[in-house]
């Protein structure tokens, strides 16, 4: 047999990892693209995160008006104030709840086609999440921020690598909630019908995520271990934290890299996971 050189020839002329990142950014681009045409609905979310925003916001101030010294967990009003509307932004920015694609896709078989495209589905479904955050960031962060500043006086960052910090920390937080949904999503692999872990996820996310009330209100001991077991407080605690400037600048970055290692251990585990999953996938109906 003629010997001769049997490389197959490519489409893109880029190497292999400036084409994986050229799709990863497409894909990012087609997630952007996919929820800015919600209109409507980014206008009635907006609306209902400031709303509930005046609720909370009184809430807290109350029980920082009844506790001494004016500062409960060590938050002064302001800090509070800020962490309330800073928190009514990020809601739909780390998008803890509502995601049900990849459950959906397996249920009905749809994740089979997936499975032949050349880029794995949690990178995907991570690239479009991504552009959906991006989205969110742009349209419906500041103005529940807005509205608190208008009407409620806010704490202001004193250290110049707060603001840093907290934008590292939200894209962290970003990654560590698409890495805790897809987990929860992926039980339907061996479920066949994952909302029975979707809405315990649905419940204890805004619980122990921060969202509700900061989680330094609960006694030291619990948010010690659940800080530490749990990925979590590092949805929403986390960068509330940094951006009130609740702890020193010491702290404030330790729990930036505490984040970072909650994100790199999901998105492993979501990785072995799927791998897992696809040696025993059968597409239901056939």
């Amino acid at each position: 047999m003629d010997q001769r050189d049997a490389s197959v020839p490519t489409i893109s002329r880029l190497g292999p990892f400036r084409a994986s990142v050229a799709t990863f950014g497409a894909l990012i681009g087609s997630g952007f693209r996919r929820y800015a045409t919600y209109r409507q609905a980014t206008l009635a979310g907006t609306f209902t995160n400031v709303v509930f925003g005046f609720l909370r916001c009184y809430v807290l101030l109350a029980v920082a008006a009844g506790a001494a010294g004016d500062s409960p967990a060590g938050y002064r009003p302001e800090q509070l104030a800020l962490y309330v509307w800073v928190g009514q932004g990020l809601l739909s920015v780390i998008g803890i709840w509502g995601w049900t694609e990849l459950a959906d896709r397996i249920r009905s078989g749809d994740i089979a086609a997936d499975l032949l495209r050349p880029i794995a589905p949690v990178p995907a479904f991570l690239a479009a999440d991504l552009g959906r955050a991006s989205y969110a960031m742009m349209t419906r962060f500041g103005p529940p921020l807005l509205v608190g500043a208008i009407f409620f006086p806010l704490h202001t960052p004193e250290r110049w690598q707060t603001v840093p910090l907290f934008v590292l920390s939200i894209l962290l937080a970003v990654i560590i909630c698409f890495g805790c949904k897809y987990l929860v999503n992926a039980t339907a692999y061996w479920l066949h019908d994952a909302r029975g872990p979707i809405m315990m996820w649905t419940l204890g996310s805004g619980v122990l995520g921060g969202l509700y009330f900061p989680l330094r209100l609960l006694p030291d001991e619990f948010v010690v271990a659940l800080w530490l077991l749990t990925p979590l407080p590092s949805l929403l605690q986390t960068p509330l934290d940094v951006i009130a400037e609740r702890d020193g600048a010491v702290t404030q970055f330790a729990l930036v890299v505490w984040q970072l290692v909650w994100a790199v251990a999901v998105l492993l585990l979501a990785g072995l996971v799927q791998r897992r999953a696809e040696r025993r996938l059968v597409v239901q109906g056939g």
